[in-house]
């Protein structure tokens, strides 16, 4: 039995009322049959209040959602392709929660998988911009309810007892007289033979048992006992390890290799291959690749940026930079913030397994944009796409990162190349050098006000180019009638339309503007957006500026944003933070709190800080470490509508914090003469335990909007903006480049020659 989901446009339905699909399916399957998007809300100043980026994914997608499918198995469970991928986010726990609820059935008897690419599911096959859960919540439904209708039919039918007596429980059909079906018995009953188009009812929020209860995540155990399998964890017959020895310089090119031979007659190694990012080696374990690839004697020729510096890029950066142009009107404040690139590099290095062959390919890897993957393959290898086959696997980590399909072309060109399959794998000093980068950009703002008003706002916001044409670029084209008017800048590129449909100022100041500007396309920079796009960057900078509007003004910064904020549910989280928080509260000398609001994504966070700034704070040693400040205490409030499941939305809060509190304090990539400097993850700063906050606390508020809301990416921006806010009120002094560690270099850079460092040997010394 398999079921499918969708909705008709407003007016024709309830809430709760949906049709649906009937499948034709040996048991019973159905799926939701989503109609015509309804119309954008009425323009607004700011293009994101009446149209964001997620109705942008949510509408693309919602033609083919009648494709997502729920079935029910006779053994009396469930099972669900998810056509996202799961990075760690818990999008499958929250799909099986879903389904559980609507088809009563316990959570532990829903199997949820990651579906191969489908190139009928278009736009529903492609993770970003926190869409996931918003999009699918009511196709996942709907299926499910019309799953569980089919079932109460067939037992109706079984029994001789009218549907409206009977009740469905932990996978059971219950009559009045206390008999009861197994759903597995029913599962063939219940199946249709031709698929036809049904209504299904869904539960209304009162009698939710599941969904908005904490919940623990369905892959939890298998990830803690490491019996989770990743790309790297593949047992693909013949597909042995494989790397590749890379440039010293970004998107360098290989000129020649003096002994091949040499290192093909290493142990364990079966092939060296020369590709067009490098020189590809394979063998019987990764440890031997890596003896090999430091072994290869390779003339290099140019990269894209050699000769490139933080400084120079910086200085090209500035010169075009747009002006700012509302003439000076009273009292002006004034900041220009610079953000240096960072890693866009997940905890699991990107690993795929290529089996390419004279009639076909088949590739496993996780994978943000699937489709895309097997269209470039296909077009890479010069075969049909049906003859790509494309397997998507969990993942350690996305973050934007495995929207690019990189390491896929790499496995496919290698495999192609030596005839066999491969498990390619990159080194994390490949990650950092060559890998995805957040670009360097800056930020300018000037505000003016008078009296007790302000009156313009103005942001400049200028950038390397960030790479948006996997997945994003396809979507904007195919909703490009419903955008509003845009701002200036590279819509080639597609950074327009998602900055427009992102960033925003959540304030009610007077003439507000923002305008995106970008240098040095993405053929010269591999770039990428770092979790949560343009938006910590730009609210950042806002932030800042807000503080220093309040000071202005002789007003409290909470007080401040209170008078202002332009958003109920946004001061209802400001609010709940200052009071957890305890706003204003004495402090010592040299520590501080900030405080920041965000919204985006249909929901509104507030982020409350304390920072310790003192001398033995900032100064404390730590080997090959930067410490400085420390974060001491965070408090988070979120609204993310209806929080399907609130245990793993604080989890995604709690990675936002430290992602912000990294960005704003550690967390940067220094260029010099075309090269990153850091080499692999013990000298790039992410939060380390030395600077995460003793305490946190995580505060979901109750459901405001009965639909839910997005989550992924939503905890980063206000993190990292209160962050700076509390910095500048401890030090006196207002940040204005980040992360604000950035020219202490803590370490000695590694070599680029050989391209892979040697893993270290004392890690027993580094334990604290």
């Amino acid at each position: 039995m398999e079921q499918r989901s969708s909705q008709q446009s407003a007016g024709q339905v309830d809430r709760r009322r949906f049709l649906g699909l009937l499948l034709a399916a040996p048991t019973v399957a159905a799926a939701a049959q989503l109609g015509s998007p309804a119309e954008a809300a009425a323009a607004l100043p700011e293009p994101s209040d009446a149209y964001d980026l997620n109705d942008l994914l949510t509408e693309a997608a919602m033609p083919t959602s009648n494709l997502i499918s729920v079935q029910v198995h006779q053994d009396g469970t469930a099972s669900f392709e998810m056509p996202r991928v799961e990075s760690g986010q818990g999008v499958t726990t929250t799909a099986a929660m879903l389904i559980a609820e609507e088809l009563d059935l316990p959570v532990e008897k829903v199997r949820v998988t990651l579906a191969d690419a489908r190139p009928e599911l278009l736009f529903n096959q492609f993770t970003a911009g926190s869409n996931t859960v918003i999009s699918m919540y009511t196709p996942i439904r709907v299926a499910a309810a019309i799953a569980r209708g089919r079932l109460l039919q067939a037992a109706s039918a079984e029994l001789g007892e009218p549907v409206g007596l009977l009740g469905s429980k932990a996978g059971l059909i219950t009559s009045v007289a206390g008999t009861q079906l197994p759903y597995g018995e029913l599962a063939e009953k219940a199946a249709s033979d031709v698929t036809k188009q049904v209504e299904a009812v869904l539960k209304p929020e009162s009698e939710f048992r599941v969904v908005g209860k904490p919940h623990d995540r369905i892959d939890a155990r298998d990830a803690v006992t490491g019996r989770k399998r990743f790309s790297m964890d593949l047992d693909v017959p013949d597909a042995l390890p494989t790397m590749v020895c890379r440039p010293p310089t970004i998107k360098g090119t290989v000129d020649s290799v003096s002994n091949l031979d040499e290192v093909r007659r290493m142990p364990g190694i079966t092939d060296v291959a020369q590709i067009s990012t490098g020189v590809a080696v394979r063998g019987a374990t990764f440890g031997q690749c890596i003896d090999a690839v430091n072994a290869l004697s390779v003339r290099w020729g140019p990269g894209t940026v050699d000769g490139e510096s933080d400084e120079t890029v910086l200085e090209k950066i500035k010169a075009a930079e747009i002006p700012l142009v509302v003439p000076d009107v009273g009292e002006t404040v004034e900041g220009e913030f610079t953000f240096h690139f960072r890693n866009n590099a997940a905890l699991e290095p990107n690993t795929a397994v290529a089996d390419v062959r004279a009639d076909g390919a088949e590739i496993w890897s996780c994978l943000q944009s699937p489709i895309l993957c097997q269209q470039e393959v296909a077009k890479k290898l010069g075969l049909p796409q049906e003859k790509v086959t494309v397997h998507v696997q969990q993942g350690g980590g996305a973050f934007g990162r495995r929207m690019f399909n990189d390491v896929v072309l790499e496995a496919v060109e290698i495999s192609r190349e030596i005839g066999k399959p491969v498990k390619l794998m990159w080194h994390r000093t490949d990650e950092c050098r060559q890998g995805r980068t957040h670009p360097m950009c800056t930020s300018r703002i000037r505000a003016s006000y008078s009296g007790d008003k302000v009156l313009t706002f103005e942001q400049r916001h200028t950038s390397v180019a960030t790479d948006y044409t996997m997945g994003f670029a396809e979507a904007i084209t195919s909703m490009a009638a419903r955008l509003p008017p845009l701002g200036l800048g590279n819509f080639a590129g597609f950074s327009v339309p998602v900055f427009e449909l992102t960033v925003g100022v959540p304030y009610k100041f007077g003439a507000t503007t923002q305008l995106l500007n970008e240098i040095m396309q993405y053929d010269t920079f591999p770039t990428g957006s770092n979790r949560n796009l343009f938006n910590p960057d730009v609210r950042t900078a806002q932030e800042l500026i807000v503080d220093q509007l309040g000071a202005k003004m002789g007003k409290d910064p909470y007080q401040f944003r209170r008078e202002f904020i332009d958003d109920e549910r946004l001061l209802a989280v400001l609010d709940k933070v200052a009071e957890a928080g305890q706003w204003g509260r004495e402090m010592a000398p040299d520590t501080a709190q900030g405080i920041s609001v965000h919204k985006e994504y249909k929901g509104a966070t507030a982020t409350l800080v304390e920072i310790d700034c003192r001398p033995e704070t900032v100064n404390r040693k730590i080997r090959s470490a930067v410490t400085g400040p420390r974060v001491t205490k965070v408090v988070l409030a979120v609204d993310a509508g209806l929080a399907l499941n609130p245990r793993g939305l604080e989890a995604q809060m709690q990675g936002g914090i430290s992602d912000g509190i990294a960005q704003a304090l550690t967390s940067s990539l220094h260029l010099k003469d075309g090269t990153f400097l850091e080499g692999s993850w013990d000298d790039y700063f992410y939060t380390r335990q030395w600077n995460a906050p003793p305490e946190v606390e995580i505060i979901v508020m109750p459901p405001t909007t009965g639909k839910p809301g997005g989550a992924g990416e939503f905890g980063v921006p206000s993190s990292m903006a209160a962050t700076a806010c509390a910095y500048a009120r401890a030090t006196g002094t207002m940040p204005t480049s980040f992360p604000i560690n950035h020219d202490k270099l803590s370490f000695e850079p590694k070599p680029t020659v050989p391209p892979l460092p040697q893993s270290p040997t004392n890690g027993l010394d580094f334990a604290y």
